[in-house]
């Protein structure tokens, strides 16, 4: 009996002996997965939840103001109907009036003018 005893010994022995490394392998099969994640996250250029976050408060800001506008220029378009206008006026052309603008630089006088 002494014998089996010891036989059955061993086997516990051994049986511990490789549930501890492979808690060891584990521990370390999970911290180099770990790595190669953060490396490949790293890699991707992903922004922080933070930086999103700052991102999508200043869309939402634009996109209030744009709305803002669009009902202002509503506005303003409806004030142009009503005065008489028959729809939006197109740019114009500059004024004939006005001083001319010469394309051509003035010679300024010099000693062999006089």
């Amino acid at each position: 009996m002494q014998s089996r005893n010891r036989m059955l010994d061993d086997l516990a022995r051994v049986a511990s002996g490789a549930a501890g490394t492979l808690a060891g392998v584990k521990g370390e099969v999970e911290m180099l997965v770990r790595q190669r994640i953060e490396t490949i996250l790293s890699d991707l250029n992903l922004v922080t939840r933070e930086e999103f976050e700052a991102v999508r408060d200043m869309a939402a800001k634009a996109r209030r103001e744009q709305e803002k506008l669009e009902a202002r220029v509503a506005e303003l378009e409806a004030i142009l109907s009503e005065s008489g206008s028959a729809g939006p006026k197109s740019p114009s052309k500059p004024s004939s009036k006005g001083p001319k603008t010469s394309s051509a630089k003035k010679k300024s006088p010099t000693a062999s003018d006089k």
